[in-house]
């Protein structure tokens, strides 16, 4: 059962990306480092709700 979650970037906390995980067997949030067009810059993208 995988849900869609939404990344938002740390620096600037816009909402970038959605990507699905599974909640049974991840409980954890998310966290990449993603191109952020606001930032224009790679930053580290973390779970939102």
């Amino acid at each position: 059962m995988r849900e869609i979650v939404t990344l938002a970037c740390t620096d600037c906390k816009r909402r970038n990306y959605s990507t699905t995980k599974n909640r049974r067997k991840s409980s954890e949030r998310l966290e990449f480092s993603k191109y952020c067009r606001f930032c224009r810059k790679h930053t580290a993208h973390r779970e939102s709700k």
